[in-house]
């Protein structure tokens, strides 16, 4: 049996959905599942079990799992309730790092970009603990990815026992079907997706920083596809452990992405720029890129979609069909 946490949610129940396809019936999902559809999101699954957060700990316990892979977190960037995000982010995870160790099961868990803060300090995975004490996260979230990810690299330092396999994933900016309940945290394309069918201008950010023209911020933009398939080569091979960035390696702009739902759906462009709300000023980023040479050293070979060929399978397969589910 294989564990899934935050399993109805957006990269979990993609996670599941390609597990399923591969022939695994055998997928406990672990989710609050709440009142916003999550639900959906798992519609069309074969489950073995759906487990409350809460009792988890009691539901591992006599276990025998093949892998747990732990997407489940409070990942808003505006969350400001600091005990909820910890006790969520961080212990919980720390439970189940010690759960997977004492018990030889292979701990697959998701980090975040948000953890190199502005980029100052650039964007490799690096995973010894000086590299990660030199990063500084802007929000909460990222700090709590953070601080678990310099535990487990504590840990690995001082030699102590750990899981026969265990990997952090620190995801760039994925988008792609299943991220309909994350309201104001779905990728800007899903959000205005609806707008963009219906001929409405769209409207992105200005820029406040010197030298970036309006809605030329960019990003890392993943497909959540190419993000899965880290995740299932992951479980293939067990000889590989440690830290490291899911992204294209190539930064695009909003407008660029903007632009690629516009082609895909063969209408003229309508974008305008409004000024970003001064909450949000003194902590947005303005670039992120992944490296990924050390994930192609680990022997990952599977490659990335382009921008706008992932955007033109997300309009068409989901965005732009009464189905919008994987």
């Amino acid at each position: 049996m294989l564990l899934v946490t935050g399993g109805a949610g957006f990269i979990g129940s993609n996670v599941v959905a390609a597990l399923n396809d591969a022939g695994r019936a055998d997928v406990a999902v672990c989710d609050f599942l709440g009142h916003d559809g999550k639900w959906q999101n798992l519609a069309k699954r074969q489950l073995a079990d759906v487990v409350p957060p809460a009792e988890l700990m009691g539901w591992l316990q006599g276990r025998r799992l093949d892998a747990v892979i732990h997407m489940g977190a409070i990942s808003a960037t505006t969350a400001t309730d600091g005990d909820l995000v910890i006790e969520t982010n961080f212990r919980l995870s720390m439970r189940l790092l010690d759960w997977c160790t004492d018990n030889g099961v292979p701990f697959i868990y998701a980090s975040s970009a948000a953890t190199y803060g502005d980029g100052e300090q650039g964007f490799r995975d690096a995973d010894t603990v000086p590299a990660l004490k030199l990063l500084r996260p802007m929000n909460l979230y990222g700090w709590s990815k953070h601080l678990f990810d310099l535990a487990v690299a504590e840990r690995v330092a001082r030699g102590e026992r750990m899981p026969p396999q265990w990997v952090g994933l620190k995801f760039f900016n994925v988008f792609g079907p299943n991220e309909y309940h994350k309201g104001g945290m779905m990728s800007v394309l899903t959000r205005r997706f609806d707008d963009i069918k219906a001929g409405r201008d769209i409207q992105l950010f200005k820029s406040h920083c010197e030298g970036i023209a309006d809605g030329d911020q960019r990003r890392d933009f993943i497909y959540v596809e190419d993000v899965v398939r880290v995740i299932t080569w992951l479980l293939a091979s067990r000889q590989v452990s440690g830290i490291y960035n899911v992204g294209t390696g190539i930064a695009r702009s909003f407008k660029d992405l903007m632009l690629a739902a516009y082609a895909a759906l063969g209408i003229a462009p309508k974008i305008s720029y409004i000024d970003m709300p001064e909450q949000i000023r003194g902590s947005y980023q303005y670039f992120t890129q992944s490296e990924g040479a050390r994930l192609q050293a680990a022997g990952y070979n599977g490659g990335f979609t382009p921008l706008e060929d992932a955007v033109a399978h997300y309009v068409k397969s989901h965005l732009d069909q009464a189905d919008r589910f994987r």
